[in-house]
């Protein structure tokens, strides 16, 4: 053999290779059982934000005073900042590096990536001051802006400063972008949901020391926790959904509203608090002047809030472990009657099923807005589900709505609260929430029409070009088939591991465990993969290896099969009185052959024995005249390894099971042969019969193969495929 296809064997041998080697190196931060280590840190960052919006020209204008907290072992002489806004600005990386093409019907976001928009978005930083007003040097960097400091933050100090800036809301429905305002031309009112709007800080941590990658829209967010009290200040007809536990409500409620907030909290169905008819008379009649809401919160990585004088408000509480959790959900006329009817029912249905599968969610408020997109943060998300302009939607709407709340409200579990680092690896909070999402799913109905999660459902994506395929282990900007890869292969890759690989019992264990282990702290995904094998006392490096290091699939085939059967006398072997064998004979009758061996589609008939050797003398064995056995050949096209889950249907018609787990590959991934043995005969052999491997190729997994199906049936299965 040649050294390259030495290596190359070498090469495709590795799959039960052990990850290690791809993994960091334990340390006294980060253990390797995947907790936090003994000396595990992070850092702190309280805000005092004060903002207005101004709803004449879309405009912010903030102040806001950091603490920033070094709890790191290092001396800091510089701070970091996000500056999410500058991703919006004309000359934007976002822009300058999106590729394009050209066609008949190109939209207006396309069209902007191409010449721009004549928008002035971005940040004006007006001033950045220490605590004593001097001014403080600071360097912007597109997204990114670096503080100076005049002397180092040690370790275990705290250093507060303050920034003011100003910037123009964006049109989202135009311009795009995960934050904005919607402009409703019938009534001449706006929506705003205000995200990413005031300079952050950027996480610092024993990884990768800060991390200060450029936002360019896709990648999302990796940021500190912190306690915030903030001031909103806006038009006094609006009603203002945030993070947060509302600290005034004497100030910016009438004494109706604050009744039906009290009442709403012991209600079993959804209360509203400012109802159809109320939004649409300030619709129609503005209420001059400002009013200022108070919010704080305690112990998030963000804060968000909506605003709109368009805004119905309903309320519920939801018990999580003894404690009273409100469910809210606010949104203008055009999104009832789905809203009112299903919005914040579902948000309480999703706290309780993450919450049994991870940790009781601990924030006081859950809060779902309807804003024609979706995009989450701590305690509230925006989402979709509008009807026609006649109140009419469809069963896809009706399901697309209750699954992107699902999404949203599940996104507080990952990455609001295990804190992953989005901006790196997508499909930490993306993929883990994916999955937990079909299972809230499925709890809330169980046929509902869930697009990630069953294997089945990956097969697609799984079988395309490896040429527009990344690893799942790809940095968020960089990643092909965003949604497949970051959302649905590893959503169905962790329902693979707990329902086919692991088991529910332990699975749910172990995901319980990293939940918890990691809950409030960021975790990477060696912190991930270690707790699940720690946790069940499972080795799968296997399966990270193969679904999430590589573009490999599953494609195994049932390619040949051999059946034996036993029926001949046993005689003692001279000089192994304690074991017999069969005695090979020239004579033709002692030289039988199998009969209908064309059953499992073999054509020729064996004329030989494959000599048999037991032990029965100790009665440890004792082997049945008659007895069947099959030797099956598995053949491994895809790459990836797994399970053998199979389906034995006798003559007689029924069925026995076998799984047998995807170490048999470890020593050939490529072929591999076993034998089974029945006292019955069989009739037909079938590979993965449920489908839950995602198996790409399922004419081959049957023996006698099964007869390619027609062009219509083709056609009439994926029409019938939700």
């Amino acid at each position: 053999m040649g050294l390259d296809a030495l290596a190359q064997n070498n090469f495709e041998r590795r799959k039960f290779e052990q990850l290690e080697t791809l993994l960091p190196t334990p340390n006294t931060y980060r253990s390797a059982d995947g907790s936090p280590g003994p000396h595990y840190w992070q850092q702190k960052a309280d805000y005092l934000i004060h903002v207005e919006l101004n709803d004449d020209d879309q405009s912010i204008r903030g102040y806001e005073e950091i603490t920033y907290h070094n709890i790191s072992p290092s001396r800091l002489n510089y701070l970091w900042l996000q500056l999410d806004q500058n991703m919006m600005h004309e000359g934007s990386d976002t822009y300058s590096t999106s590729t394009n093409t050209l066609s008949r019907g190109l939209s207006s976001r396309e069209l902007i990536n191409i010449v721009g928009h004549n928008d002035d978005l971005g940040y004006r930083i007006i001033e950045v001051k220490d605590k004593q007003g001097n001014a403080l040097k600071y360097t912007v960097n597109k997204t990114m802006m670096r503080v100076d400091l005049p002397t180092p933050i040690e370790s275990g100090e705290s250093y507060t400063f303050s920034i003011k800036w100003f910037f123009y809301i964006n049109d989202r429905m135009k311009v795009g972008g995960r934050c904005g305002f919607e402009y409703f031309e019938e009534d001449g009112n706006y929506l705003y949901t205000i995200a990413q709007w005031f300079p952050r800080m950027c996480v610092y941590d024993d990884v990768e020391g800060w991390q200060h990658k450029q936002f360019l829209g896709r990648g999302e967010f990796a940021l500190p926790f912190g306690d915030y009290d903030v001031r909103i200040t806006v038009p006094a007809d609006h009603i203002v959904a945030s993070t947060g536990e509302l600290q005034n409500p004497l100030e910016v409620l009438s004494s109706e509203q604050i009744s039906r907030f009290e009442k709403s909290k012991s209600a079993d169905v959804p209360v509203i608090i400012v109802s159809q008819s109320e939004a649409e008379e300030k619709e129609k009649k503005r209420q001059p002047g400002k009013k200022t809401w108070h919010y704080k919160a305690e112990n998030v990585r963000d804060f968000a809030f909506g605003s709109s004088r368009k805004f119905i408000w309903d309320a519920m509480g939801v018990d999580i472990g003894g404690k009273k959790i409100m469910a809210m959900s606010y949104y203008p006329k055009e999104a009832n009657p789905l809203y009112d009817e299903y919005s914040t029912r579902v948000v309480a249905h999703t706290l309780k099923v993450y919450s049994r599968y991870t940790f009781d969610y601990p924030y006081p408020v859950a809060i779902s807005v309807e804003a024609a997109n979706g995009m989450e943060y701590p305690m509230i998300c925006f989402n979709y589900g509008r009807p026609d302009k006649n109140g009419k939607y469809s069963e896809a709407l009706k399901h697309g709505m209750i699954s992107v709340i699902i999404h949203e409200v599940g996104h507080n579990f990952f990455p609001m609260i295990v804190n992953s680092d989005e901006r790196q690896w997508t499909w930490m909070d993306e993929g883990l929430n994916s999955f937990m999402q079909y299972l809230a799913e499925q709890e809330w109905d169980p046929n509902y029409p869930s697009r990630r999660g069953p294997a089945e459902k990956i097969i697609p994506y799984m079988k395309g070009g490896k040429d527009t395929m990344v690893p799942v282990m790809t940095n968020s900007e960089q990643i092909l088939q965003f949604g497949d890869n970051a959302y649905g292969k590893p959503a169905t890759a962790l329902n693979i591991l707990r329902e086919t690989i692991m088991g529910r019992e332990l699975f749910d264990y172990a995901f319980k465990e990293y939940a918890n282990r990691w809950a409030f702290k960021h975790p990477t995904p060696a912190d991930f993969f270690r707790t699940m094998e720690d946790a069940s006392g499972v080795d799968l490096d296997w399966f990270w290896r193969g679904w999430f290091y590589t573009t490999d699939h599953v494609d195994i085939e049932v390619s040949d099969v051999t059946w034996y059967k036993y029926e001949a006398e046993l005689e003692a072997q001279e000089g192994d009185p304690g074991r017999t064998g069969r005695k090979r004979s020239n004579s033709a009758n002692d030289q039988r052959q199998v009969e209908d061996a064309s059953i499992l589609a073999s054509s020729e008939k064996l004329s030989k024995y494959q000599s048999i050797r037991m032990g029965y003398s100790d009665g440890r064995i004792t082997l049945t005249p008659g007895l069947n056995m099959y030797e099956i050949k598995f053949t491994n096209h895809g790459g990836l390894v797994m399970p053998l889950i199979i389906d034995f249907e006798f003559k007689d018609g029924t069925v026995q099971r076998e799984k047998v787990p995807a170490e048999v590959w470890r020593l050939n991934e490529k072929e591999i042969t076993k034998v089974f043995a029945f006292s019955k005969e069989l009739a037909s052999i079938i590979l993965d019969p449920d489908k839950q491997t995602a198996d790409v190729d399922e004419s081959n997994n049957h023996f006698p193969p099964k007869p390619p199906s027609s062009r219509f049936d083709q056609y009439k299965n994926r029409n019938t495929n939700y």
